[in-house]
């Protein structure tokens, strides 16, 4: 259930059956909101899921409420991080968070729930902030990532690239980027500085395009915009950075790049530093700080070694600790513990289907077992 985009096919192809959610990621109109919730709830009562994931904060906040208005079904809710309301020093923001706070406690309040953060900063500010007990919640670090699609290649012969791939956000550390590029314009070393990603009109944050324009055409920075192959993007990259002051869980693109053997360059604050082990992957810098940032980008373009010396240090801690498979089995503890015997009983039923034949359960058949399942 989601906000339809031009991926419904891509999820359709998938076998996915896909219901639309009329919800706007940025509305902050009640009757709209409302009407959003009360979708959930009817979706809810009519479909009688035996559990529900809810990914992102209003997601959660939505589809938590919904699952304690219809008696308690078991949920998970993955807040990959806290984003600009819990980042944003603006009265408004601090407000809204506020309100924000009330309404997760409400919906994380259930106990046949499980609330599952990126990184143990967040996990700690929501228990800090008695949202939810430690008891109800897990880290799981990322979405993972697949460790054959993003494989190391060699860098590419020619000027060197810094690549920063995100959305078009201050709060990304878009203009730290581009003043480092200034700053070590002088030094004359022949480095690409390269943005990939697009604006986020429905964010506060969003860096309009003519600012971006503005800067290209400076010869600041090169702007690729959205980038559909990440694997390639990242393989004509020698050093990725983020210098992201956002509230990020564990951002994606830098697992791919650790995953691609990519030194790193990225903000020491929650959920970079999961990634990112100073001296080792990759160079932590102080938030907000340009010269600190050009001075580490500056360290690995002079120091090819360096760059790979950490970039198979990355390598290692993706598949250590990032790979699909990891986070695949850990999301399907937190299911086996909410579903608990209804787990079993399904995985019985699908391996008593497998000894009896080869073809697929008549629709009827399996309508009938999955009832009495949740009987």
């Amino acid at each position: 259930m989601t906000h339809l985009t031009e991926f419904r096919t891509a999820l359709e192809r998938e076998g996915f059956r896909v219901i639309p959610w009329h919800i706007k990621r940025r509305s902050l109109n009640p009757f709209r909101e409302l009407s959003a919730v009360l979708e959930v709830v009817k979706v809810y009562k009519r479909e009688r899921p035996s559990l529900v994931h809810h990914v992102a904060l209003k997601p959660t906040i939505y589809g938590g409420l919904a699952a304690r208005l219809c008696g308690g079904t078991p949920s998970v809710n993955a807040i990959a991080g806290m984003g600009h309301v819990f980042t944003s020093p603006r009265w408004q923001m601090r407000l809204l968070r506020v309100g924000m706070v009330t309404l997760l406690r409400f919906a994380l309040g259930g106990r046949n729930t499980k609330t599952v953060l990126q990184n143990e900063e967040n996990r700690a500010l929501l228990i800090d902030l008695g949202v939810v007990p430690l008891s109800r919640t897990a880290v799981i670090r990322g979405t993972g990532v697949n460790l054959d699609q993003f494989a190391p290649k060699p860098e590419s012969i020619g000027r060197p690239i810094v690549l920063l791939a995100s959305r078009m956000l201050w709060e990304k550390g878009i203009g730290d980027f581009v003043e480092a590029a200034r700053l070590l314009r002088p030094q004359n070393m022949g480095t690409r500085f390269v943005l990939v990603g697009k604006p986020d009109p429905e964010n506060p944050g969003s860096i309009p395009e003519m600012q971006l324009l503005a800067w290209r055409d400076a010869g600041l920075v090169e702007w690729w915009g959205h980038q559909d192959d990440m694997a390639k993007t990242l393989a004509q990259a020698n050093v990725v950075c983020l210098p992201s002051s956002y509230g990020e869980g564990v951002p994606r693109v830098l697992i791919e790049a650790a995953s691609c053997g990519r030194a790193i360059v990225a903000t020491d604050a929650p959920g970079c530093r999961d990634i990112v082990r100073d001296g080792q992957n990759g160079i932590l810098v102080p938030l907000r700080d340009p010269r600190a940032l050009a001075r580490a980008i500056e360290t690995l373009i002079q120091d090819p070694a360096l760059r790979s010396n950490m970039g198979t240090c990355g390598r290692q801690i993706a598949i250590r600790e990032f790979s699909e498979e990891t986070v695949f089995a850990q999301t399907l503890t937190i299911y086996r513990e909410l579903l608990g015997s209804r787990w079993a009983c399904t995985n019985r039923l699908i391996c008593e289907q497998d000894k009896i034949s080869s073809e697929p359960v008549p629709t009827d058949s399996l309508a009938r077992s999955v009832r009495k399942i949740r009987r």
